[in-house]
């Protein structure tokens, strides 16, 4: 094994900047549309952090025996010598540690979602945190509680908050605050969850046998397959978007032509339907470019994007004033690691309300407080009563707190963008270094690799010294036993080009009636630290040895599955 001596110098950082002025932020540039053009500086800088990356991140090194690895101290050296910007983000450990103190008391490494919290965990609790004694225990419904909501859709976004109850008006603005979206253009429900919010869109948009609904998701999602199912049972023409193989990133002219229309364009002036955009995949980590949300405007589609998967911060990057979608889909969790059931919001430019037809299903909710017995009837609040309304509100919001996003704003988008950029790129960067004696590599990573743009997740599988690959599931179920949680996707809509056919019955499996990949999942949310990715990665490295699985399994009381012969490509 060679490593670098520590008298060498690693080429200049490149973490002063944080983020490019073009509209593409967040993609790669063989992801653009073709009339996209990078700026030269937005270039230079992604040579320049995958560079850094490659040659201070264990350079010229194969580790091909577990026990051979770093130690953490050792690592996080390495670490701070190629990202050192990540010293700036030094509130969030104590954050951290002042507030989310359960993530460490438990040793647990949670990875498995992407959410952002409404509290903090100290706010459950009464918490010395110069003691580290915690004093009462965990509510099982802190704060408030979810109750479904009857009613009709679109009376409810026509007649914006008429029968809301202070606290869900003070959590509202609260949201709204938090992702700069205006009071005056959008309305909002709350949901159940995402899917919730999904089909609530579908049961309301006017399809017929002349709309469609266009997606663009690299992988399976309940949400998804649930719009999908209500649109095309209302009569919309569902179609979605492709990955090409091996890189996944979007398949720029077979998308083109899904939006446009084909060469002729059809009739701009007709909407085609609704164009979903992730903005980014929260199982790969790919981001797509934003560009495309106006294209799919300027030809007639109506625009609902799906925020769920978005970094804290990553709203004040957006542009919500330049796109304007017509619908957008947030989740919050209550708190980060523990009890992270939560709610979602849907965001309806009132513009767009009027066109919707009147649906009555499931899936809108009200926030009840746990902690205050008055009925939701005395809590309504009447919009006609402007003058009381202030101090109604402001009254009820002095007795609310929302530490989790108190938190996320007092760190801004510079600090929690730069910090899951250096984890992820690390992480990614050291399972490549990881090799079977055999020269095989242990781990598969789907989809972007080193990135400066790539998104706090990565999708990963892990394959023994014959490369075949190990079943997903017992590598999660191994992982939960050493106090690591992952999570588990399956990629699909591949497109495999002529060149790389030969590889493709060994690549996909299939799952109900679709072709697809099974991967774990590892996300970042924004109060990872790098103890959580070294974690991670010592894990992964333990399946070097080739007795791993087999004596893991027995002292976790996993079944080891059979495995299906799977090689890496």
């Amino acid at each position: 094994m060679h490593r670098s001596s520590p008298g060498d110098t690693p080429p200049p950082n490149c973490l002063h900047g944080c983020f490019s002025s073009t509209p593409f932020h967040g993609g790669d540039t063989s992801d653009h549309p073709p009339e996209s053009t990078p700026t030269v500086t937005s270039a230079t800088l992604r040579r320049d952090f995958a560079q850094t990356t490659a040659s201070t991140i264990f350079p010229d090194t194969q580790f091909t025996d577990p026990n051979s690895l770093p130690s953490l101290q050792e690592s996080f050296s390495d670490f701070i010598q190629a990202y050192p910007k990540y010293s700036d983000t030094y509130k969030i450990d104590h954050i951290r540690s002042d507030h989310y103190f359960h993530l460490s008391l438990t040793h647990y490494t949670c990875l498995d979602y992407i959410g952002i919290g409404l509290y903090s965990y100290s706010q459950l609790l009464n918490y010395d945190p110069s003691t580290y004694q915690i004093s009462s225990s965990l509510s099982e419904s802190p704060f408030f509680s979810v109750s479904p909501k009857i009613g009709n859709f679109k009376e409810k976004l026509l007649h914006d908050g008429g029968q809301e109850t202070e606290f869900e008006y003070s959590m509202k603005r609260r949201i709204m605050g938090f992702l700069k979206i205006s009071e005056e253009n959008y309305s909002m429900v709350f949901t159940a969850n995402r899917t919730s919010a999904f089909r609530l869109v579908a049961e309301s948009y006017p399809f017929n046998s002349k709309r469609k609904l266009l997606t663009v998701y690299d992988y399976e999602s309940e949400a998804v397959n649930e719009i999908n199912r209500v649109s095309e049972k209302r009569g919309a023409k569902v179609a979605a978007a492709e990955f090409s193989w091996p890189g996944l990133r979007i398949c720029s002219s077979k998308l083109r032509k899904m939006v446009t229309g084909g060469k002729n364009g059809g009739n701009k002036k007709n909407k085609k339907g609704i164009f979903v955009f992730p903005l980014h995949s929260r199982v790969t980590g790919s981001r797509y470019p934003y560009l495309w949300m106006s294209v799919a405007q300027e030809n007639g589609w109506h625009v609902m994007i799906d925020a769920c998967g978005l970094g804290p911060k990553d709203m004040d990057s957006f542009g919500l004033s330049i796109y304007n979608p017509d619908f957008m889909v947030c989740s919050f969790y209550k708190v980060f690691g523990e009890n992270p059931s939560g709610f979602g919001c849907l965001f309806v430019k009132k513009s767009t309300i009027p066109i919707l037809e009147s649906s009555t299903g499931s899936g809108m909710v009200n926030l009840v407080p746990t902690d205050d017995p008055i009925s939701l009837q005395a809590l309504e609040i009447n919009r006609t009563q402007t003058e009381s309304e202030e101090t109604l509100t402001n009254s009820f919001s002095s007795r609310m707190e929302f530490r989790g996003l108190d938190h996320v704003d007092s760190l801004g988008l510079g600090a929690t963008g730069n910090r899951s950029r250096c984890l992820i790129n690390w992480l990614v960067s050291a399972l490549y270094k990881l090799k079977h004696s055999t020269k095989i590599r242990l781990v598969k990573i789907y989809g972007p690799k080193v990135n400066f743009n790539r998104g706090p997740a990565i999708a990963f599988n892990l394959f023994d010294q014959k490369g075949e690959r190990i079943e997903p599931f017992v590598v999660q179920k191994l992982a939960d036993c050493s106090n690591i949680s992952l999570g588990k996707g399956f990629l699909k809509k591949i497109l495999f080009e002529e060149e790389y056919e030969g590889v493709k019955d060994r690549v996909l499996e299939k799952r109900k009636n679709e072709q697809g990949i099974s991967v774990l999942t590892a996300a970042l949310g924004f109060l990872a630290n790098f103890e959580d990715v070294y974690k991670l990665w010592i894990f992964v490295a333990r399946f070097l040895d080739s007795e791993f699985v087999e004596k893991e399994s027995v002292r976790c009381g996993v079944h080891a599955f059979e495995q299906k012969s799977r090689e890496v490509v």
